[in-house]
This record gives C-alpha cells, structure tokens and sequence, in this order.
C-alpha cells in the first residue's frame, strides 16, 4: 500500500484531559503539508483502558505513533500489544524519552513494536515518512531510527540537534484546544547540569529569535487561550531575552491568558523584578525548582551549593503579590536524610509561596544519576515512573512517611482553603511546618481518613478533630475551639453561601 492512501495516528496517553502533548503537535506540523493522511489524537491515563483499546481498532490505522512518557509508558506497553495482536498488520512505532535511550532493548524486550524514533523527532519523522513513501530507500538513511530487519534490529546514529528555528509553530495547522492547556517552547536544551534531569544530557541552549517568539505568543493572546505553559527548562537563562519578551506580555497583555514559566530565581535582577511589579496579577505563573536547601546535595546534584541568593530572590518575587509561585522540592537526593529534609522543607515552607510541591527523585534512563545508583546507594522501582524507594542516607519506611506528608500538604496547603487553620496549627503547636504536617499525617493515617476519597467538606472536620487529638495530647484546653473559629473564617473565604448553609447544617461530625 501507498503511504499517502494508509491511515496514520499520531497518539498518545495524557496525565490529564486539561493537558495537551507538544510533540505530537511538532511532528502534524512538519509532515502535514505534503502528507494528508496523518491524524492527531490524544488521550489521557484516566481513560478507561477498554475505550482507548476499542477506538484504535475500530478506526482501522495502517499505522499507529505513540509519543511515550514515564506517566504513561507501562499503559501504552499494554495497549499497543493488544493493538498487535488485534491487528498484526498495523505497524507501531514509538517516539519521546521513555523509548530514546534503551531503544534496542527496548525492541527486543516488546516485539510488538516496530519502528522506535529516538531523541528529537521533528526531522527524523519527517525522513521516516519519506521512506516510508518510497520504498526503494532504505530505512538506515532515517537518523535516530530504530527497526527490525531479516530478524536483527538496527541503530541509526542521531544526527547533531537542529536549529530550533528551522521547525515551525506547532500551532500552525492545529487549533489551540480552549478547554486545555496551551504547552510551548522557545528554548530547547538547559546550560545546567542537574544529575537527576533528562535536560542536563544537552548542555546547549537553542533558542527561538525574540521576534519569532513575539510572533507565536500574539497568536495566543488573539486566540485568547486560557493558560500558556512555557515548557523551556529555565527560561530566563539569557536575563535580557527573559525581560524582553516579559515586557512583551505585560504591553499586550489581553486581561485572560495566564503565562507560566520555569525559572532560575538566581538570575532574577532588581530590573526584572521592578518589571514584574507591573504584571497584572494572574498575567504570570513561576515554578521555581529549589529541590534541596541542603548544600552538600545540591554539590552533588550539580547545582550551585550556595542556596541564600536562590531562596532571597524567590522571597522577593513572592513579596510581589501579583505572581503566583511554586516551588519544588525532591525527597531522596544524596546526602539527604530525613532530618537533613526536614530542614530543607521548613526553609522553603517559610518563604510561603503559593504552592509548594513535594516530589521523589527519579531515575530516568540517560540521566547522570542513573550511573551513580551505586555510589549513592539509591534503590527505585523497576517501572515508570522509577522512584526512588530508598538510599544510603534516608530508607523506605522514611520515604514513605514523607509520602503521607506530601499528601497532606497537597490537601491542607496547596488545594487552597485551610490557610488561616494551618497557620494557627502551625504557630500554636510550635511544632514548626514540617512538624506539624507530619503530627497531622500520623493522625490521618493512624485513624484511617485516607482509605477513601474524601471530599473538601470532609477535610474540614477532619482538621478539626485534628486539633482535638492535638489539644488533648498536649493539654492546650482552648485549641479546639480557637481552631474552629479559624475553620469557621476559611470556610466562610472559600465556600458560597449555599454551600456553605449546607456544611454547618450537615454539622461538623465525620462519616
């Protein structure tokens, strides 16, 4: 069969139904020009398994492309096996980080799949098309491939990163969805090293020319989407380019679309904060990945050990007022113990930043800290996502713990709806902040609050009779009814008056 007359998908399994895959989008737009056989379609990990199953038979593809991630690698494994054995004729091919740097074994691990594209895929897609187009080439003049031929499985060697330049908006031939995020680049690469991220095994930084960038975000803010997300692994690596094109935004800015970026707050200067003083507010989003406030570990993850200009320009970004900012940290990095965590998180707790996640080391495939699993004593589990499980400085049950810690954070802290409780918990407690969500863990866990889904009306009561538990435990007689006041004011901020008639009709007892 003609490759112009087969049916091809390009697919794949979103974390969630709000998000979009860039990649998918890059390779439509390079090769839809010449080839008009070529679908998009995206799905998510929450679908049911059956439902995807059932569509990608039913639609009869030639050809299926799933672009594979740590979220959703184990799920496709399974679909796209399935999808073979339904359909034996229909070539799988593969593409994005989960398949890049295993390839071969890969291959020969899962022989259902065909073809794998490893590493940038804009270029090699577009030759893969082309052979595929015409027979009599051969399929070792595709760089970055690897097939199956006469039994054995071939490598193609990568060629050089591309100028970023040269490939088109990825919005160009495909519509920004409205009801979903809107992912970008206009960087790809990170002039830092960090051991445990797949972007410190490129080391250069291409980016899109200023005036191009323009370009792209006016087409957003025309379009009026909801949100951008820049997904430049530090965007304000070149600080001019950074307030060019933040001036850019604040001058155009259309009263709706929300920017969110990945920054460096190191590089932040006293003229990029006086310029992001005059941002609407809900104009910017900054995700800042602190990861540890211990200086040892951040030697040892390769990144600067002097963490007090890192956490000072964050303060200062977050005393704006009119930016909402996260902040990251990563259990299970070396030289970090639990305690040695424990003070790291109170640090990046007392900036208060408007959300502060809590994740766990990964051990991606083709990363530096990969080789140095032995070194470090680092133990992770054997399938993606590949987190850590224990190392020779804090140990699983340690980890675990931290686990019921960042649930509750996520609940009590970074959902919204608790700030004047929690403070006062905090404070009254003088447990610190790390202290108290760990008291507040140990109850939720040891009652059993979390072996159902529990609704925000719920998380109220439960707080509650937290500061109950507290009161008696540590004879404060007057806690629980000063924490009800508190609940009483976040609850009145947070819900609406019919909402909230029906939480203090329903009263304060747990089910």
């Amino acid at each position: 069969m003609n490759f112009k007359d087969m049916r091809v998908l390009l697919t794949t399994l979103n974390s969630k139904y709000v998000h979009s895959n860039l990649a998918l989008k890059y390779l439509y737009t390079v090769t839809a020009g010449e080839y008009r056989n070529i679908e998009v379609r995206e799905f998510t990990i929450n679908n049911d398994p059956n439902y995807i199953y059932t569509e990608l038979v039913r639609a009869n593809y030639n050809m299926v492309c799933f672009s594979c991630y740590i979220w959703n690698i184990e799920q496709i494994k399974l679909l796209a096996a399935d999808l073979k054995k339904a359909c034996p004729d229909t070539l799988i091919v593969l593409g994005g980080p989960e398949v890049s740097f295993t390839g071969a074994k890969f291959m020969q691990e899962n022989p259902w799949a065909d073809f794998i594209i490893c590493g940038e895929g804009e270029y090699s897609f577009y030759r893969f098309c082309e052979v595929m187009n015409e027979p009599e080439r051969p399929f070792d003049t595709v760089p970055g491939l690897i097939y199956r031929q006469s039994g054995k499985i071939y490598v193609n060697e990568q060629i050089e990163p591309m100028d970023f330049n040269l490939i088109p908006f990825p919005y160009s031939m495909l519509d920004c969805e409205e009801d979903k995020v809107v992912y970008y680049e206009s960087s790809r690469g990170c002039p830092f090293g960090c051991t445990y991220c797949l972007s410190s095994t490129e080391k250069q930084v291409r980016s899109l020319k200023t005036d191009r960038v323009k370009a792209d975000l006016g087409y957003f803010l025309y379009k009026r989407v909801m949100q951008v997300k820049f997904i430049d692994r530090t965007f304000n690596y070149n600080k001019e380019r950074a307030y060019e094109i933040f001036k850019y935004l604040i001058d155009n800015d259309n009263g709706v679309t929300n920017f969110h970026f990945e920054i460096c707050a190191e590089l932040l200067d006293n003229r990029t904060l006086e310029l992001l003083k005059t941002a609407r507010k809900g104009l910017f989003q900054m995700e800042i990945g602190i990861q540890s406030a211990n200086p040892p570990t951040l030697m040892a993850i390769g990144r600067n050990e002097n963490v007090y200009p890192l956490l000072y320009n964050t303060e200062r970004l977050i005393a704006l007022g009119n930016i909402h900012t996260h902040v990251d940290l990563i259990a299970g990095l070396p030289y970090e113990s639990y305690e040695i965590f424990k003070r790291s998180f109170d640090k990046v707790y007392s900036l208060h930043a408007d959300a502060l996640q809590l994740g766990f080391l990964k051990v991606l495939a083709g990363t530096p800290i990969e080789a140095q699993t032995l070194q470090h004593g680092i133990i992770y589990r054997e399938h993606a996502p590949y987190e850590v499980i224990a190392t020779d400085y804090i140990s699983a049950s340690e980890l675990a713990r931290l686990k019921m810690i960042e649930n509750m954070l996520d609940i009590f802290r970074n959902r919204g709806g608790f700030t004047h409780t929690v403070e006062y918990l905090i404070e009254e407690l003088e447990l610190g902040a790390f202290g108290f969500y760990e008291s507040l863990a140990d109850y939720y866990y040891e009652v059993g609050f979390q072996n159902r889904e529990r609704k925000k009306d719920d998380q109220y009561r439960i707080l509650l009779s937290f500061a109950k538990h507290a009161a008696a435990e540590r004879n404060l007689p007057r806690l629980e009814e000063r924490t009800l006041a508190r609940l009483m004011r976040d609850a009145e901020e947070t819900m609406n008056p019919e909402n909230l008639k029906r939480f203090l009709h329903k009263g304060w007892e747990i089910e």
